[in-house]
């Protein structure tokens, strides 16, 4: 495996690649002062040339910057699973995808390519989660809930049942979410309360 990005990110997928007995090849980066993380070299962005016989993971935090890597470049994408993490026998996950240890993703539920669900997050069933959507550490997402492309559910935050959250929208760490969220709206609070969307609306 390669990884594209190396920062705090990378170190933790490094470390599930290694619990999942997956060899990690080297990680490209585009600052070039980089030489070596965890252990591994560390390749200029500017001297990479991908190979077709190599699988990929995109190591970076920033939706947007995945998304971006990924529509920039045609690459073979891998994905990575903690060890620990529980998924239910009838759920997929996309390419590109990273979950990460004590994670639970149940039944029914359906991950989206490059999506990162994080430390001790929790997806339950019938859950459908769009691409390049990050799902933080202790973030409760009860059943039958869609999340749109590239949206960022904030730490410890949690949805209740049959919401529909859109695409790009930002939840605050520890908010509620009760209500449907249009796409392009930050969200925080308990209830969540919509403080602004991306024209400036609210």
């Amino acid at each position: 495996m390669i990884l594209i990005g190396a920062s705090g990110h990378a170190k933790v997928i490094i470390d599930i690649l290694e619990k999942m007995d997956d060899e990690v090849a080297y990680l490209v980066d585009a600052n070039p002062e980089i030489k070596e993380l965890a252990g591994y070299e560390v390749i200029a962005d500017s001297t990479f040339e991908p190979s077709e016989d190599e699988e990929y993971i995109i190591s970076i935090g920033s939706n947007t910057i995945r998304k971006r890597i990924v529509e920039q470049r045609k690459l073979k994408f891998g994905w990575a699973i903690h060890p620990t993490a529980i998924l239910g026998d009838d759920v997929s996950v996309g390419q590109g995808t990273v979950v990460m240890a004590g994670a639970i993703v149940n039944s029914s539920t359906q991950i989206g390519n490059h999506c990162i669900i994080n430390t001790s997050a929790s997806v339950d069933h019938d859950c459908r989660i769009g691409d390049y959507v990050h799902i933080s550490p202790n973030a409760t997402l009860c059943g039958s809930i869609e999340v749109g492309e590239g949206t960022q559910i904030g730490a410890g935050a949690t949805v209740i049942p049959n919401i529909k959250i859109g695409k790009w929208v930002t939840v605050g760490a520890g908010a509620v979410i009760v209500r449907d969220v249009p796409d392009f709206s930050t969200i925080v609070g308990n209830p969540g309360r919509i403080i602004k969307t991306k024209n400036g609306e609210k």
